[in-house]
Formats: structure tokens, sequence, C-alpha cells
């Protein structure tokens, strides 16, 4: 009574509809508690089906509200949907700082919605690094669509692009959007653009930069995805349905050309990577001040050991 939950038991009930197994499940890999393993183990038989899409943007340009308005058209097309608000750390306790949960109040009594939002914990790139788990829960609990919605655009936050079936980039008129596109590499990143609070003046003019930017790019074949620009006003829910609509076709490309095998496959390898890397990390920090890394470091300082030779001494210590 009162001991840990039963991986397998709270995956059933998560598939089986019930938000705190969810909850409960996502903390669970979030934390990276001891029984990481064995909720990863239940969760796998049960994923691979949801069309994961990356939603980024700069600061500003509305992308919890378009989020929100995507979400309530995904609904209305009867598909469950999971959101995963990748929030900027708090510098006092670790946690999600920007509260997406409470901007997307509205989906609450909804129990065909599910909404997290995550701290990046430091972690470079705009996504945690727990983003790849939390994502299995949302499949495997049977989400149509899981929607990542990332702290921001820049040369260090295109991870989303190894994450997602679909990367949206949403842009503003009136924030120099398309020159900062173009010097970011975020171009490369979009399967569908929309131009967010398109009822402002430059919108016309922001589109029809993007669409000269994207007509640039070198085509990767004759039957290449050809990224849309949409314009949206996700406040009063304008172009979301087209939005959406994009999402689908793209998805249906990416299922006909491969390229949705091929995404998954690379990110399932990165996800591999970084767990392997994750475990070196917490075996080093398991032997940093002890007595075999001190013994090392006394041996490189007088000479008779060079440094690559004590790491790789050290590694099998810890192993």
């Amino acid at each position: 009574m009162g001991g840990p939950p039963d991986p397998q038991e709270l995956v059933e009930q998560a598939r089986a509809g019930k938000q705190l197994a969810v909850a409960r499940l996502i903390s669970m890999v979030e934390n990276a508690g001891p029984q990481l393993r064995e909720v990863s183990a239940a969760l796998t038989p049960y994923t691979g089906r949801a069309h994961v899409v990356g939603l980024t943007g700069s600061p500003g340009v509305g992308k919890s509200t378009s989020t929100s308005a995507l979400v309530t058209e995904l609904r209305a097309r009867d598909r469950r949907v999971g959101v995963l608000a990748v929030d900027p750390s708090s510098p006092f306790s670790g946690g999600a700082l920007l509260g997406d949960r409470v901007r997307m109040g509205e989906h609450a009594g909804d129990d065909g919605v599910f909404i997290r939002s995550m701290a990046t914990r430091g972690h470079l790139g705009g996504l945690s690094w727990a983003t790849p788990q939390a994502l299995r829960v949302l499949d495997a609990a049977g989400c149509d669509v899981v929607v990542v919605e990332t702290v921001g655009v820049g040369q260090s936050e295109v991870e989303i692009v190894g994450l997602a079936d679909t990367t949206v980039v949403l842009l503003a008129p009136g924030m120099g959007d398309g020159i900062q596109a173009a010097k970011a590499g975020i171009l490369e990143i979009g399967d569908v653009f929309a131009v967010n609070k398109a009822d402002r003046d430059g919108a016309r003019r922001t589109v029809r930069e993007l669409r000269n930017m994207l007509h640039l790019r070198e085509a990767d074949g004759a039957d290449a995805w050809e990224p849309p620009v949409l314009s949206t006003v996700a406040s009063r829910a304008e172009g979301v349905d087209a939005l959406a609509d994009a999402l689908d076709a793209h998805l249906a490309w990416a299922e006909k050309s491969g390229e949705r095998d091929r995404r998954r496959r690379e990110r399932t390898r990165r996800e591999i990577e970084a767990i392997g890397m994750e475990q070196v990390r917490a075996r080093m920090e398991r032997v940093r001040g002890g007595a075999a890394l001190e013994a090392l470091t006394e041996r490189v300082l007088a000479g008779d050991l060079d440094p690559w030779a004590a790491a790789d001494e050290l590694l099998e210590q810890s192993g």
C-alpha cells in the first residue's frame, strides 16, 4: 500500500483515456525516476501511430493562441489531441515558466485533449530531453495528433525538425521574420508556414517575401513537397481550417514518399543516442570526486598516464 505505481497498469489506464494516468506517466519520464525503463517497455508496443506536429516560431507570433485554435479545429474533426508545450525553465524551481495550460484553459474539460507544459531545464535546442519520452506516452494513450509547441526559433533551436512528422513555422508581420527566417535557416525546417496576425499591416508582404524565398530553394526532385505559406488570425480562428488541411496533406505526402518513415527512423536513432549519452553522463557523475578519479588525476599530473588513457580507464571502472 502506498508503493510505486505499476507502469503496465498506468499504461492500460492511459489507453482507456484516464488523464490522471497520462499525467503520472509523463511525470515519471520527465523526472527520470527508477521506473523509467519499465514505463518505456510498457509504452513501446502501443506507439508509432500519432501524427507528431512541431509548432515553432519567434516569441510574440502567437504560438499558444495558434495551438489552441488548432486543437479546437482538430477536435471538430474528431481527432484526439495531445499538446506538449515546451517552456523555458523557471530559474527558481526548474519548472515550466510560461504556463501554456492556463492560456489553453478552454480545453480543460475535454477528455479528448491532454495538455502538458514541460520545462527545458537548460537543455539547448528548444526541447526538453524528455520530450521524446513524453511523446511516447501521448502516442500510446491514443492521441491521433500530438502538437509539440517549442520555446522559439533560432540557430540552436531547430531540433523540432528531428522530432516531428510535420513542422509548422509561425511568423507574424512587422517583426522582421522574413529576414530572420533566412538568417536562422528556418526555411529549411518548415513543412508548412503560417503568417499569423494576418489582419495586421504588412501581412501580405510577409507572405509574398516568404513565398519568394521558398521558390529560391533547390527542389529535392519532381515529387518534392512544396511548403505552403498560409495566412491565419488564430485569435479569431481564421485560416486554421486551411492549416489543419495542410497538415493532413503533408502527412499523406510523407507516408507515400517514405519521408515519414525516414524521419521516424532518424528520430529513434537520436533518442537511443540521447539515452546512451545520459547514461554515460550519469556514470561520470557517480565517479566525480571519487577515489578512482583522484587516483587517475594524480597519475596524469605525475606524467605516468596521458588524459585519453585516463579517460578510457575511468570509463571502464565506472561501468
